[in-house]
């Protein structure tokens, strides 16, 4: 069998730590004491291959010498027959030649005596006969034990030929051993590095759903996180039509103010043209008194001389009308001025109109009194009375409007630009808090994205880290299955 490879570890991409080195560590030394059990292994399989060559070369030595022992211990037994026959021929030819002699020799000694020759006739013919009786046996004892030496050497042969072919299946079955031994160490040092591998699958898949549990918990809590986003994310939604709303009345009351800005230029422009046409006009005005003044003068002094002016020059009727007239347009400029400064312009022309009118008829009457003046002319002047001007009193009351709505509208300009300012603060706030929320809620989408990739990876690794525990699993089945077989085999084995 192929020695099986050795533990193979991937490093994290945090690096190694020191449970991964002591890991390591602990691998190099058992993958070191087993690569020195495999050359022990390697070395004491050498040295039984040459015991086992040795003694298969014994073995047959054995067989020769017991070949030849049993050729040369056949030429013995053939040696010791043929010496065996050959004494006994020359035992029966001495027994023959002893009795023939004493035969003889009883012939001869017939005449000594009867007696003598009847005792010794019977003691050889006994003899004779006990020899002959050996004889037989001791051929028979020939003839069993040449049986014996035949059975012997079959037996012999047989035993030799069982010896070799129990040599033979001995030194196969010692063979087979040694392979099942080194097969089964194999399969040990695969179940062991399987094991390891497991209990490191084990390891690794209990780390991967412990760190899945807590990549549960912090998904739970970033959903939480998301929900609660969400929901401030929809307030702040609420909140910034809200804003757009308030921007809309904001953008109102801007062109409010604006409107009201222009109004208060406009007004005040109006104003400093009315206080200009006003002071043109005061100016106008005390001119026409002096004039009224020089005229009520100079009509006092004609009619002192005696000289009725006409229709056109009498002075009441026409201080009357010009007083009438001056207070119409008085009243009627003070409601033309409140309508707008095209009333002023027709009041003023008719001021400058009356201005030169006066002028002329004061030119007329100073032609007259030159004309008609006597040489004691007394000089008199008693004016009829103050002429009173209405059109001041207008104007202060213009004046006093124009400045409560000017401070009416320089109140409302402030209260406007406060609430601005505090809606453009709101609205900064809000901005803040809406960029934040959006912030944390790609945060948010960012790092459940990630957690879902972590999932789905995780989800991935738990399936084939449980796929190879059950590849483990079934191989280490079969293994403990091949252990099973291998061990009956070898009990079978062991059993004569």
């Amino acid at each position: 069998g192929s020695q099986g490879p050795g533990r193979k570890r991937t490093t994290s991409k945090n690096g190694l730590t020191a449970e991964e080195d002591a890991l390591n560590v602990i691998a190099r030394e058992a993958e070191a004491r087993l690569a020195a059990k495999r050359a022990a292994r390697a070395e004491a399989r050498e040295i039984r291959m040459k015991e086992l060559e040795r003694q298969q070369k014994e073995v047959s030595d054995d067989e020769e010498r017991m070949s030849v022992g049993s050729r040369s211990d056949m030429r013995a037994d053939d040696r010791l027959e043929r010496d065996y026959l050959e004494k006994g021929s020359s035992r029966a030819s001495t027994i023959s030649g002893a009795t023939l002699t004493s035969l003889g020799g009883t012939s001869s000694r017939r005449g000594s005596g009867d007696t003598s020759f009847t005792a010794d006739t019977e003691v050889s013919i006994r003899e004779i006969k006990e020899i002959h009786e050996l004889k037989d046996q001791i051929q028979d004892v020939e003839a069993k034990h040449m049986q014996n030496l035949k059975e012997l050497k079959e037996s012999l042969m047989e035993v030799e030929g069982k010896y070799r072919k129990a040599m033979v299946s001995n030194a196969q079955m010692d063979n087979e051993k040694t392979n099942l031994i080194y097969e089964v160490d194999i399969l040990k040092d695969s179940l062991m590095e399987l094991e390891e591998m497991l209990s490191e699958t084990r390891r690794e898949l209990e780390e991967k759903s412990k760190d899945f549990e807590r990549e549960k918990h912090a998904h739970s809590i970033l959903q939480f996180q998301y929900n609660e986003l969400k929901e401030t994310l929809k307030q702040s939604e609420e909140l910034l039509t809200e804003i757009r709303q308030l921007r809309l009345k904001q953008d109102g009351f801007v062109r409010e103010v604006s409107d009201l800005q222009e109004t208060i230029e406009w007004k005040n422009k109006k104003i400093g043209a009315l206080e200009r046409q006003k002071e043109f006009s005061d100016a106008i005005r005390n001119e026409r008194d002096e004039l009224r003044d020089e005229v009520v003068q100079l009509k006092d002094i004609l009619k002192k001389h005696g000289i009725v002016l006409g229709h056109d020059l009498a002075t009441n009727g026409e201080t009357g009308e010009e007083v009438g007239e001056t207070e119409q347009s008085s009243q009627t400029s003070s409601v033309e001025i409140r309508e707008g400064s095209s009333v002023l312009e027709i009041r003023l022309r008719k001021l400058v109109d009356e201005r030169e009118n006066l002028i002329e008829q004061v030119k007329r009457l100073k032609d007259q009194l030159e004309k008609k003046k006597p040489k004691n002319g007394e000089d008199s002047s008693s004016p009829d009375g103050d002429v009173q001007e209405n059109g001041a009193d207008s104007n202060m009351d213009l004046q006093r409007d124009a400045g409560r709505q000017i401070n009416d509208l320089k109140f409302k300009i402030v209260k406007s630009e406060q609430e601005i300012t505090a809606l453009e603060q709101n609205v900064t706030r809000l901005e803040g808090q809406v960029s934040r929320y959006k912030s944390g809620c790609e945060n948010a989408e960012k790092v459940e994205d990630e957690l879902k990739a972590e999932k789905r990876k995780l989800q991935r690794e738990l399936r084939s880290a449980l796929d190879k525990i059950e590849e483990l699993e079934a191989s280490n089945s079969h293994l403990s299955k091949r252990m099973e077989k291998i061990k009956a085999v070898r009990g079978t084995a062991t059993t004569p």
